[in-house]
């Protein structure tokens, strides 16, 4: 509900358009990517069209968006806890505001991303690897526990 009223309030105000994306008003980060993720495949889409990927490896994702008010990175990891038992998912969101209208967008919507957006997705995010695991053993994760938690 919020990324698509935020979306109906970007297409209104123009926020979002083609030209306002990641490879039209910014470069993509994967040209400053290192040679080892450049080489590593992109990954699917996500849902999300204004997402760009910029590389899968077994254990993390990053994906890109820019438009007028930021430009951002999606960055999902799946990391060892630190007791040795198990792994949990990590989630981190980097933005970067875009001018006066950048910043003060993040600062409206600051609660919604820490007490709505961010936990959703990490649930889903979660739901999804633990679905995955079960289905597609990987290598290296033989007889490790699979627990997906927010950090």
């Amino acid at each position: 509900m919020l990324w698509a009223t935020r979306m109906w309030i970007g297409a209104l105000l123009g926020w979002d358009g083609e030209d306002q994306g990641v490879g039209a008003r910014v470069p993509s980060l994967r040209g400053r990517m290192p040679a080892d993720l450049l080489a590593a495949p992109t990954g699917p889409p996500l849902a999300r069209p204004e997402f760009r990927p910029l590389y899968l490896l077994d254990d993390e994702y990053a994906a890109e968006i820019a438009n007028r008010t930021v430009h951002g990175v999606l960055h999902v990891g799946w990391a060892p806890d630190a007791d040795g038992g198990g792994h949990h998912g990590e989630l981190a969101v980097y933005v970067k505001p875009e001018g006066l209208l950048g910043h003060a967008y993040l600062a409206a919507i600051r609660p919604f991303r820490r007490l709505v957006a961010y936990p959703a997705m990490l649930r889903h995010i979660g739901e999804r690897w633990r679905t995955t695991e079960r289905e597609r053993p990987r290598p290296g994760y033989a007889g490790v526990r699979s627990a997906a938690r927010s950090s």
